[in-house]
């Protein structure tokens, strides 16, 4: 793993960060060719409903059936770690989204494992994960000195 505080680490960091907030941008560009040149072909995302491939999801985008109107990273600091030609970014994202016509606004847990291929950083794997509104609602009880 790279160190952290190294030149080499935050260079590439800063071009990890800068890819993910252009990525974030083409998903609310709703252009599939645009959302899917920052994924590897073998891409897959990981949910509470299984998992999806990259032509699955994109299938949807292209179809129309599903548009992003935002999409943005919230919360903490991205978490990055670097290992070689690949990277892993943890970070919060809320989002909304019309699926089939209906509205989802979405507050996840996303992480992304990237890898670099032709002096490009491209995304082999999402995972995201609802956030638990109750569990933040205790721990902020906890540190306010509120909790029952």
């Amino acid at each position: 793993m790279l160190d952290p505080e190294s030149e080499e680490h935050k260079a590439a960091e800063r071009e990890l960060l800068a890819g993910a907030a252009e990525w974030a941008e083409a998903m609310i560009s709703n252009n599939a060719d645009r959302i899917g040149s920052f994924m590897a072909d073998e891409w897959v995302i990981v949910s509470e409903r299984g998992i999806a491939t990259k032509e699955h999801f994109l299938s949807f985008v292209r179809s129309g059936a599903l548009t992003h109107t935002s999409f943005e990273q919230v919360g903490p600091p991205p978490r990055v770690r670097i290992y070689g030609e690949t990277a892993v970014i943890s970070s919060r994202v809320t989002n909304t989204s019309l699926f089939n016509g209906q509205e989802f606004n979405a507050d996840e847990w996303t992480t992304d494992v990237m890898v670099r291929r032709g002096g490009k950083w491209l995304c082999v794997l999402s995972q995201i994960t609802s956030v638990d509104k109750d569990f933040e609602e205790m721990i902020r009880q906890r540190r306010s000195g509120t909790a029952v």
